[in-house]
């Protein structure tokens, strides 16, 4: 792809590595920019720049808050020791869509995957871990998504957490195996988590 200005050349590489943003499409975004006025173009650097560096994260859920303990978190309204493992903040919010959540969560940053270099020690399991020997919670909801990645997670975290105090289960499999949770429809999602099964009994079946 040629470019007239190095400016636009700049602009277009630095778009494109967005996921899912290829250089025709980043060519698009920036010239959009451009035509905007200058004033809107100042507040979407504004809001990227706030984000960078005033997000935080939930010291609780490692969910991403504005303050040190998130909403979710701080509401009395939620249950506290039910809580649901999640991969990321987009599983957080596909499963607050459904409406039919009222527990906490816990956000693991991520899946196991050797392909990709991610370890255990790289995710927020050891919190999760200390939570439940604290004696805080109740239950747990794994609610990654059904590939081999989220079931060798939820696996690790069950061989952690064996012979402690703490129910176990796994939403139902209303979800498609292979599918990511963020894509399941409303619904579907919420009658994974009501009809939610013990995590052993997942296992025997798998």
């Amino acid at each position: 792809m040629e470019f007239s200005s190095k400016l636009l050349e700049n602009a277009v590489r630095e778009m494109s590595q967005l996921p899912g943003i290829g250089k025709r499409t980043a060519l698009r975004l920036v010239l959009h920019l451009l035509k905007q006025p200058e004033s809107q173009t100042r507040q979407l650097t504004a809001a990227l720049n706030s984000l960078k560096e005033e997000v935080k994260f939930c010291r609780n859920c490692h969910n991403i808050s504005d303050v040190s303990l998130c909403e979710i978190c701080a509401s009395p309204k939620r249950e506290k020791e039910l809580v649901c493992v999640v991969e990321d903040i987009r599983d957080v919010m596909a499963i607050e869509n459904t409406s039919q959540y009222k527990g906490l969560y816990h956000v693991l940053g991520g899946k196991i995957s050797p392909m990709e270099g991610i370890g255990p020690q790289d995710l927020t399991i050891a919190s999760l871990v200390d939570k439940v020997r604290q004696g805080e919670i109740n239950e747990l909801i794994f609610a990654l998504s059904s590939t081999m990645e989220g079931d060798t997670t939820n696996f690790y975290i069950y061989k952690q957490l064996e012979g402690l105090e703490v129910k176990m289960s796994t939403i139902a499999r209303g979800i498609a195996v292979g599918d990511e949770l963020e894509y399941a429809d409303e619904v579907t999602l919420g009658r994974s988590i009501l009809n939610r099964i013990p995590f052993e009994g997942s296992l025997k079946s798998s």
